[in-house]
């Protein structure tokens, strides 16, 4: 008697999906609106005091948070491409990641403009004693680099380099997740779910992570 076979039955394999590319230009001038026009708008409406309460506070909630979302969702986009058989997917990660940068320096910007109205050396005495903003200063300078690095010019000229500096994308979001759970008195758990989303995410990309330290 022959051994069952223990193939997957052809049902259970996905086949890649493949669309036209009409539709990821789409996808990602849709990503492009709808960052760029939510964060204007959020900024128009907090130099017009339209906004209840205290709007820098509110401008710094918004752009924080906002730059984890993003930040967050350009690290699913692989998991879901593979998952999904969609390489296609891959093209919005950048742009995702992009405004992911955006928001950050936006997040600066209402903070040391609103917040501390450009006394600059209130500004580095708080960046020095505060750690939750030492720590935000230095997911911001990650962020940054990566955002100056994403022309594609810029990747063919650093080579090799290029991916070894986007591998700090991993460090970046675990400061930006430290970050929020320090500067928040109260409401913990808020913080507590991002940092989840994070760790199952980096845990994903555990064997890529641990290359890096060879």
């Amino acid at each position: 008697m022959s051994k069952p076979s223990l193939s997957l039955p052809r049902f259970a394999v996905k086949r890649p999906i493949r669309v036209a590319n009409f539709w990821m230009l789409l996808l990602r001038y849709g990503i492009h609106a709808v960052s760029a026009i939510w964060l204007a708008w959020a900024y128009y409406q907090g130099i017009s005091g339209n906004l209840p309460g205290d709007p820098v506070q509110y401008l710094l909630d918004f752009s924080g948070i906002g730059a984890l979302h993003l930040l967050l969702l350009s690290l699913l986009v692989s998991p879901l491409a593979q998952g999904l058989k969609f390489s296609q997917l891959m093209r919005v990660r950048k742009t995702l990641g992009v405004y992911a940068a955006v928001y950050a320096i936006f997040h600066l910007y209402v903070f040391t403009a609103y917040e501390l109205q450009y006394e600059w050396l209130l500004i580095i005495d708080e960046i020095i004693k505060r750690p939750y903003i030492t720590v935000g200063m230095s997911a911001l300078l990650i962020l940054t680099a990566l955002l100056i690095t994403s022309f594609d010019r810029v990747r063919k000229r650093m080579g090799a380099r290029w991916q070894s500096l986007h591998n700090f994308t991993y460090l970046a979001i675990i400061l930006g997740c430290i970050h929020y759970l320090w500067s928040v008195k109260s409401n913990w758990y808020e913080p507590a779910i991002y940092i989840s989303i994070a760790l199952l995410l980096l845990i994903y990309r555990r064997k890529k992570i641990q290359n890096i330290f060879k």
